[in-house]
Parts: C-alpha cells; structure tokens; sequence
C-alpha cells in the first residue's frame, strides 16, 4: 500500500494561537519518529510564522499572497516540494486566519484529487478567548462589525472539533461560560480546552488528530459577499525593518516596545486588533513579541535573550482600519522603538492592503 502522508490542518482567527500550536505538534510528531512538514500561508510575504517556525528547525513551506483556497494548486506544489527529500508522514497547515469555507475548498478537494497521497485528520479550529467570547455573546463591543464576525463564526461552524486555547489564562467560571457558547452556537462539535503555550490539554488533542475517519464533511452555506466584505474591513501590513546601533541593546525590549506601541497608537484611533506579531531575527537567535487583541497585554511569546547591534526584524499587524493609515502608525511606531534605542531604523520592504474577494481554485458543496 502507498505511503500516505497525514495532513492535519489547524484552523482559527488571527491570533488565535495556530503557529504556536504547530510548533508543539511538530515537536510532538517528531518526537515519535515522525518526519514532519509545515506550510504557512499569507496573502502576503514577509510572514513572521515562516520565519518563527523556520528558526525552530522547522521545516517549512510557505503559500504567498493568497489564502489556500484561492491558491490550491500552490498549496499542492509547496507539499509536494516538501517531499523531495524524504516524503513526510505528516504534513501541518496554517491556513491564513481571515479565511472560511475550508471545507469546502480545501480539505475536500485534496480528498477527491488526492486521496491517494494524503489521509485528512479531524479539522480542529481554535478558539481564541478574547474575541471569540465577544463574538458569541454577540456584544456591541466585540472589537470587529458583523461581517467580520460572521468569519470567525463561520471558521467554528465547519471544524471537526474547536479548541478553547489560552486555558492557563482563564478560571473555571470563564472556560465554563466559552464551552456553554460554543455549545449553544455550534452543537454536537466537540469542545477541547488547551494552552498552545504550555501543553496543557495537548494529550486530548493529538489523540483526536490520530483519529482515522471520514473527517472535513461539515460544508457550509456560506455567504461570499458578506465574508469578503468581513475581510475587506481588515488592514494588513507585512513590513521588513533593519534596525542598527552604535552598540547593543536588548532585541526583546525592542520587540516589546514596537508591540506596546502599536497597541497604544492604534487604541488612540479606535481600531481594533485581530493581530500584532513581530519578529527580530540575528545570527542564528530570535525573538517574538505578540498582541492577540486591543484589550490584552503585549506579550513576548518567543524570547531570544540577546543583545544586538543590529537585527533584521519582521512586522505583521492585521488591524481593522485603513491600510495607508496602519502603514503610517507602523512607521511612527517602529522608529519610535528605535529612537528609545538610540537605533537607526530602516524600512526594506512594505506591504499594506485589504484582502481581495475570495475566488476559490475549487469549491465542492456535496460532501465525499
């Protein structure tokens, strides 16, 4: 019988913790002997989860300026490319964070094109606590309009389990209250509570991802215009900086203070974050500072316990306001950092738009 490889794709809004969850898996599948292959995914480049990952040991594709379902054939190439070297047994994917319908145009697809090279496992879909329980409660501060919500409900509705991340963070009455909404909103799909950050609940997971079955069949009636209108209403910015000084300073206050910036400057504005990452990357050493949403702290995720002179740093920042707008605060904001570093800044290459409507390469609305 054919070698299959294992694709497991991982699922949920931006910031909702789905590289750090990779990372722990990929640790985890190598761990038994397992060679294990990752594909990231951007509607742009300069992705600080490539390089994240990549600076891990990993080995990783990336499918560049489009979602995976827009670009499927690419997402094939960048697996099989994987495969070149040793083939795989398993494959991890993150698709892009503003994206749904991955059912449909993703998973079914490989299964009916592909089903001799690839067993899909359960499709989990991550919960991240502080927009997720807004979104559910339907509360007029949830930080996004209804359309964008509808994505992020709609990236539940169609997952073969849910994963409540950032359990560590939250107490017995408020994991409680997110089970009971996910519950209400999306019934008969298992609900599992883990820490991406510190394993908890991992157990649970990777015993459900080992699962055989007939998994990715929960197709949605999905409205395009209203998801491309939810993506539309996002900035997106991928920008790559250097940053130089006439003597060391500490990459993760820099990190940290392009982070706590950027919240302040963007909370000044109104505008609510989906998500901040950035990464500095020098001479083998790296480091990650993070911002899940407007009302919680900068976190450093990755610390690299360094001191620089000068680093290549990387600025994702996916932000629901003008993209021109986001492009100028980013600007201020990482030559501010520098400024408290007495650190010269120079901007390389910047991106900044809204997603364009989603045009799937392939979409089948009858389940396999």
């Amino acid at each position: 019988m054919t070698h299959q490889i294992r694709y497991i794709m991982v699922g949920g809004f931006l910031g909702a913790g789905k590289t750090t969850t990779l990372a722990r898996l990929a640790r985890h599948y190598t761990g038994l002997g397992k060679r294990v292959g990752i594909v990231t995914n951007d509607q742009a480049a300069d992705l600080v989860d490539t390089n994240s990952l990549r600076s891990q040991g990993f080995e990783v594709g990336e499918v560049a300026g489009a979602c995976f379902c827009c670009n499927f054939d690419e997402l094939m190439s960048t697996m099989e490319g994987l495969s070149e070297g040793e083939r795989p047994d398993v494959i991890l994917a993150e698709p892009v964070g503003s994206c749904t319908d991955l059912v449909a145009t993703v998973i079914q697809p490989i299964k009916r094109l592909y089903n001799a090279t690839f067993r899909i496992a359960p499709y989990a879909v991550i919960l991240k606590p502080s927009h997720g329980g807004r979104v559910l409660r339907n509360d007029s501060k949830a930080g996004f309009s209804p359309k964008a919500a509808y994505i992020l409900k709609k990236q539940i509705e169609e997952a073969d389990a849910i994963l409540i991340n950032r359990i560590d963070e939250l107490d017995q009455k408020q994991a409680d209250e997110l089970s009971e909404l996910i519950s209400e909103h999306c019934p008969g799909i298992p609900v599992l509570r883990v820490s991406a950050k510190t394993g908890e609940g991992y157990d649970a997971l990777t015993e459900l991802l080992d699962q055989d079955g007939d998994f990715g069949r929960r197709v949605l009636d999905i409205d395009y215009d209203t998801y491309a209108d939810g993506e539309a209403e996002l900035g997106w910015l991928n920008s790559s900086v250097h940053v130089s000084s006439s003597r060391k300073f500490p990459l993760d206050e820099l990190l940290l203070d392009v982070v706590s910036l950027l919240q302040d400057a963007l909370a000044r504005t109104g505008a609510e974050t989906a998500h901040l990452k950035t990464i500095g990357l020098w001479e083998g050493f790296f480091g990650v500072a993070n911002l899940v949403s407007s009302t919680t702290a900068p976190e450093l995720s990755l610390p690299s316990n360094c001191d620089v002179q000068d680093v290549d740093v990387i600025v994702n920042a996916r932000v629901a306001c003008d993209p021109e707008q986001l492009e100028q605060i980013v600007r201020t904001c990482v030559e501010q950092a520098g400024q408290r570093h007495d650190a010269a800044v120079e901007f390389r290459q910047t991106q900044s738009f809204r997603p364009g409507r989603p045009v799937p390469t392939h979409r089948f609305s009858d389940p396999e």
